[in-house]
């Protein structure tokens, strides 16, 4: 049975964490099965809009800890070892950042640590209600320095500092209101209602979307300035599209688009 399965409907792939025995961690091999998964696709444009959940009780409970205890040979190869697995895994979380298409995490349960990290760094996310998502590390003497990169860029710095430093969990009403996941659910409506934003999103002209996605992330990073120029630009290239021509004309004719894409 693979660790990470892959199941597509329509225009919607679904990758699932399969390793429950293990809380879905992120071991060595669930890391490169994501590596090889996340690049295939982002080369499918038949591919719109990707979802990520967890088989079993959780949905990512982080790292290995076994597998990281075993690494930790000598000083000299764990350091070896540990820069190399969180190279791999700060891979894994700019892939999905990178990849064309919308990433809608689908969570239950715990995530927690590199868990916890996989949430902020998917685009959208969708919770069953009582989720529980922390940055735990602190509790067994390990700052969660990596986990930070993309919590602190989803939520407040003084809240993210705040689970860094305690260690503590926040639940699903806090975490909507600090803007790490979309909505929370009922968990028997999980499933149906990630899939209904998937579809949602898998509707649009998949171009348009490619083209924004990849925006929205470069202008975060540039002064308000140079991201008006960059944004102007991307939109003129985006109205430039045959597709988008045929969007305009549908709105104003009140009729359905007839997208090639």
């Amino acid at each position: 049975m693979a660790i990470l399965e892959r199941n597509d409907t329509g225009a919607i792939a679904h990758l699932t964490l399969n390793l429950p025995e293990r809380l879905n961690a992120l071991s060595d091999d669930m890391l490169a099965a994501l590596t090889a998964e996340l690049e295939t696709l982002a080369a499918q444009d038949d591919i719109r809009v990707v979802i990520l959940s967890g088989a079993g009780k959780v949905f990512c409970a982080g790292h290995d800890l076994k597998e990281m205890t075993a690494g930790r040979q000598s000083e000299d190869a764990g350091a070896a070892y540990f820069n190399d697995l969180f190279k791999r895994c700060g891979k894994v979380m700019t892939a999905i950042r990178k990849l064309p298409q919308p990433v809608i995490a689908q969570v239950h349960g715990i995530a927690t640590a590199a868990g916890c990290q996989l949430v902020a760094s998917c685009d959208m996310a969708v919770a069953a209600e009582g989720t529980r998502f922390g940055v735990n590390g602190i509790n067994i003497g390990l700052f969660c320095s990596t986990p930070m990169v993309a919590l602190s860029r989803n939520i407040p710095r003084k809240q993210a500092f705040e689970m860094l430093t305690t260690g503590g969990f926040i639940q699903t009403d806090r975490a909507i209101d600090l803007g790490l996941i979309n909505r929370a659910v009922p968990h028997d409506d999980l499933a149906s209602e990630t899939r209904a934003l998937a579809e949602t999103v898998a509707a649009k002209l998949g171009k348009a979307v490619k083209i924004g996605k990849e925006a929205f992330y470069n202008q975060l990073e540039m002064p308000m300035d140079q991201a008006y120029t960059y944004t102007g630009e991307v939109m003129a290239v985006n109205m430039l599209l045959d597709d988008t021509a045929e969007g305009i004309a549908a709105f104003l004719e009140k009729r359905t688009p007839d997208w090639t894409q």
